[in-house]
C-alpha cells in the first residue's frame, strides 16, 4: 500500500517489485482514459505494458522534462532539456543515458575532422517512445551473442524484482520475502530465518532472462556486492560520491560480455595472452600490484605525485573493488561527504566500472574520463596558469566538439582547479603514471 501512495516513488522499487499498475494497464486505462491513442505519454505495448516496449515504461517514471538539475531516480534527461552546448542533467553513478543523443565533430589540426559519435557514449538501449534506438555498428553485445536489438533496461535489471540477498550474503530468486531495498548504506539487513533484503538496484542474477528474449541468454553470474550512498544522483563538486563496490562487478558483467573475460580465474578479463590481446585484466582475481597501489594513493594530478594519506587517495573516476562480500565494510565506506576517502589495499582489485560508467557518459566507450593519446590535454591553463575545461574553440582537439559545461558535467560537475597541472592528461594515470 505505501509503495503506491502517492509521492513516494522513491519506495516503488523498494527492494522487490512495485505495484502491477505502475506498469501495466488492466483494461486499456489509466485514470479512466484510454491508453491507445488516449495519452500522448503511454501507448499500450506487449505484455499490456503502458508503452511501446519495455524502456519506454521505465522512463514513464525515470525521465522527466523539465527537470532543473539531477532528480533522485532519474538516469535520462529529455531532449528539450539539452539543447546543443548544454549537457545531459543526471548525475547518478551509472550516468546519464541522454549522452547517447549527443554528438560531437570538431577539427583537432588544420585540415582534420573527428568526431565522437552519440551512440558510442553508452548502452544503447531501445525506447521507441523516448527515441532511444539499438546501436548501429554492434549487432550483438561486444564479446557476446545478446542481441542490441533486444538491450532494453529490464535486460539488466529485473522489473519484478525477485532476487533477494539473504543474511548469510547470498542471491536467490525465491525464499524468505524481500522486505526492503537492499542497494543502500541506510537499507536494512536481511535477518537470517526472517526476510531477504533486494539484490542491488534490481539487477538480474544465476538465470535471469527477460521473459521477452528468446534463446539461451539466461545469466550465469550472480549479482556483485556492491552498496550505494543515498543520494548518489549529485554534483561532484564540492565531495566525491563513493559507491561501495566490493567483489563480483566485472563477473556481473560478463553475462553479456563473455569473450571478454578470459583466461580464468588467474588473469581475469582479457588476459594479454588470451583471446582479447590488449584488453585490460578485470575481476575478482585482478588484485592490484603493490607498483599501481602505491601510484594509486600518490597520484594527486599530472605531475604531482605527493599524497602519502592512503586515507584521502580515493577518486571516484577510478573507482575499485574492495575485494570483499562484507555488506557491514561497504556500508561503512559508501558516502557522499568525503568521510571515507581510503585509498587500494592489498584485497583491491579493477573491475569494469573502474574505467566505466554502467549507463552512459560523456565520452565514448561510456568511459568514466576522455581516454585520448597524451599528446592532448585534459583540461588546459587560463592566463594565470589556473586549469580549466578546454573551450572548443580556442582548444579544438582538447574539447573534442564539447562545450566547457558539457565536459565539466562528464566530470559530473567537478572544477578543473584541482587538476591545475600544466598538462593534465587522461586519468588512466591514477594507476599507471609513474612519479
Amino acid at each position: 500500500m505505501a509503495a503506491a501512495a502517492p509521492g513516494s516513488a522513491l519506495a516503488f522499487h523498494e527492494g522487490g517489485v512495485g505495484p502491477c499498475e505502475a506498469c501495466h494497464t488492466m483494461h486499456n486505462s489509466f485514470d479512466g482514459r484510454p491508453v491507445d491513442g488516449g495519452l500522448p505519454m503511454y501507448q499500450a505495448g506487449q505484455y499490456l505494458l503502458k508503452g511501446t516496449d519495455q524502456s519506454s515504461v521505465c522512463l514513464n517514471c525515470h525521465q522527466h522534462q523539465g527537470d532543473p538539475g539531477p532528480a533522485v531516480f532519474h538516469v535520462s534527461t529529455a531532449e528539450a532539456d539539452m539543447p546543443p552546448g548544454s549537457p545531459p542533467l543526471q548525475l547518478s553513478p551509472g550516468g546519464d543515458f541522454g549522452w547517447l543523443k549527443k554528438s560531437y565533430q570538431w577539427s583537432p589540426s588544420p585540415g582534420t575532422t573527428a568526431s565522437s559519435i552519440g551512440e558510442r557514449h553508452g548502452h544503447n538501449i531501445v525506447s521507441v517512445d523516448y527515441s532511444y534506438v539499438a546501436d548501429s555498428r554492434n549487432l550483438t553485445a561486444p564479446g557476446g551473442t545478446y542481441p542490441s536489438a533486444s538491450l532494453h533496461c529490464t535486460s539488466c535489471h529485473d522489473p519484478h524484482g525477485r532476487f533477494r540477498r539473504f543474511a548469510d550474503g547470498t542471491i536467490g530468486d525465491t525464499g524468505l520475502p524481500i522486505l526492503a531495498s537492499g542497494s543502500l548504506a541506510t537499507s536494512l539487513d536481511p535477518v537470517q530465518g526472517a526476510f531477504a533484503v533486494g539484490a542491488y538496484r534490481l539487477l538480474g542474477g544465476i538465470g535471469y532472462k527477460p521473459a521477452s528474449l528468446a534463446g539461451n541468454f539466461a545469466f550465469a553470474n550472480s549479482v556483485p556486492a556492491v552498496v550505494a550512498p543515498p543520494g548518489s544522483n549529485r554534483s561532484e563538486q564540492s565531495t566525491q560520491t563513493r559507491v561501495a563496490y566490493g567483489q563480483g562487478m566485472s563477473e556481473w558483467c560478463a553475462n553479456c560480455h563473455p569473450q571478454m573475460f578470459q583466461g580464468g580465474a588467474t588473469s581475469g578479463m582479457g588476459n594479454f595472452a588470451g583471446s582479447q590481446p590488449g584488453t585490460h585484466v578485470v575481476g575478482n582475481a585482478a588484485v592490484l600490484s603493490q607498483a599501481v597501489i602505491g601510484n594509486y594513493i600518490a597520484y594527486v594530478k599530472s605531475g604531482t605525485f605527493t599524497n602519502t594519506d592512503v586515507t584521502r587517495a580515493f577518486l571516484s573516476l577510478v573507482p575499485f573493488e574492495e575485494g570483499t562480500s562484507s555488506y557491514e565494510v561497504l556500508k561503512g565506506h559508501a558516502a557522499t561527504d568525503d568521510s571515507n576517502l581510503g585509498g587500494p589495499n592489498a584485497y583491491s582489485t579493477v573491475m569494469c566500472l573502474s574505467c566505466h560508467r554502467a549507463h552512459a557518459s560523456g565520452f565514448d566507450a561510456m568511459t568514466r574520463y576522455r581516454v585520448s593519446n597524451d599528446s592532448v590535454p585534459s583540461t588546459v591553463p587560463d592566463a594565470t596558469g589556473n586549469a580549466m575545461w578546454p573551450d572548443p574553440v580556442s582548444n579544438a582537439a582538447a574539447a573534442q566538439g564539447r562545450s566547457a559545461m558539457e565536459t565539466q558535467q562528464s566530470y559530473y560537475g567537478r572544477n578543473a582547479s584541482p587538476f591545475a597541472a600544466p598538462t593534465q592528461f587522461d586519468w588512466c594515470n591514477k594507476c599507471h603514471a609513474k612519479n
